[in-house]
């Protein structure tokens, strides 16, 4: 009988085991046990041989025996309370999704997305009190879901954005200062010479939303300017051009706008185009992200970059230390800057 008809080719060779690899380093199995665990008190030199053992057998360790001894699961999920089709629409989430996963590439643990809508949240919820992932990070929450409320008691778990909970003052979260963010991108329209600015603002049920708005209102009452032209849309594209075209419906004037990210700018521009409009001339516009929205838009689009691939691997790295007991800062902030482009030149240029 051939070696591949009796099933015992080069693939049928069992997995190298514990005891194969303690027998190669000329130790014991608990002691591998130690090293493979990152235990303390193992010897430089014999966490050496263990690990040319490793190598030269090509063990790799099983997770389920790993779990037992650690009480882990190397799995950290990644919580978006959102719909699939803003998910996969909203560069912002993909960038924080990258970052994320870029930190965790050099560690042991493997991320596992969860795609929540607020009509979900009990089953996400039992999800993460199941024992399943070692603890989770949080993208994009709005007022009034409670599923993570207390939640952070059974379980480590970051935000990315300040959480609106009624445990928010004992929250792990990583943010940008969205106030002072909106307050520059408005400053700058003024110093262009723009007096009559109005704003899409973005869902006032989510921190982006109204601390943006609220930099927005700061700006304009220094500069002793009328803030009340205000339209409210959900961060997409389409709610922008509605937005927009709320605002020029009013028959008031408009000499400039902030919009309160990338995408409700870029259906502004839609709308401010078909009226006959031009940009900067007529109106001005500001975005808030500095995504592709901005950069691909004619002209290119005066915006505050928040940089979300740094903040998800801020999120990562906050969490993974919180799991491994390590001293962490409960609140990190993450710098913001204007990023000046052709939406905004001054009148007189």
């Amino acid at each position: 009988m051939s070696e591949m008809s009796s099933g015992r080719g080069r693939d049928a060779h069992p997995a190298p085991t514990l005891e194969m690899v303690a027998a190669a380093a000329g130790v014991s199995r608990a002691t591998v046990s130690r090293v493979v665990n990152a235990a303390p008190n193992v010897s430089d030199a014999i966490a050496e041989a263990v690990n040319e053992a490793i190598l030269k057998l090509n063990y790799v360790p099983n997770r389920a025996a790993r779990s037992l001894v650690s009480r882990r699961t190397q799995v950290i999920a990644l919580v978006v309370p959102e719909t699939t089709a803003k998910l996969f629409s909203d560069p912002f989430f993909a960038t924080v999704v990258q970052g994320v996963a870029l930190y965790l590439s050099d560690t042991d643990f493997t991320l596992n997305m969860l795609i929540a809508s607020e009509m979900r949240s009990e089953k996400t919820r039992r999800y993460l009190l199941g024992g399943n992932a070692d603890g989770a990070l949080v993208v994009s929450h709005h007022e009034g879901d409670h599923s993570y409320d207390r939640l952070d008691l059974s379980l480590p778990i970051v935000y990315g954005g300040r959480p609106l909970l009624e445990s928010e003052s004992e929250s792990y979260f990583v943010d940008v200062d969205n106030v002072a963010g909106a307050a520059e991108a408005t400053a700058h329209l003024i110093a262009t010479g723009r007096r009559s600015i109005a704003t899409i603002a973005g869902p006032q049920d989510m921190p982006p939303g109204f601390d943006r708005l609220r930099g927005f209102r700061r700006a304009m009452a220094d500069a002793r300017l009328r803030s009340d032209l205000v339209e409210y849309g959900d961060f997409t594209p389409d709610s922008g051009a509605e937005a927009m075209r709320r605002l020029l419906d009013r028959g008031e004037p408009i000499d400039g706008l902030f919009a309160a990210n990338d995408q409700m700018a870029a259906g502004a521009y839609s709308v401010i185009l078909e009226r006959g409009l031009r940009i900067p001339h007529d109106i001005a516009v500001a975005g808030f992200d500095n995504n592709y929205f901005g950069s691909t838009a004619v002209p290119a689009l005066t915006t505050i970059d928040q940089p979300s691939l740094e903040l998800g691997r801020a999120m990562a790295e906050v969490l993974v230390r919180r799991i491994e007991g390590k001293p962490v800062d409960r609140v990190t902030m993450m710098p913001t800057r204007l990023i000046v482009r052709a939406s905004t030149t001054p009148r007189d240029a």
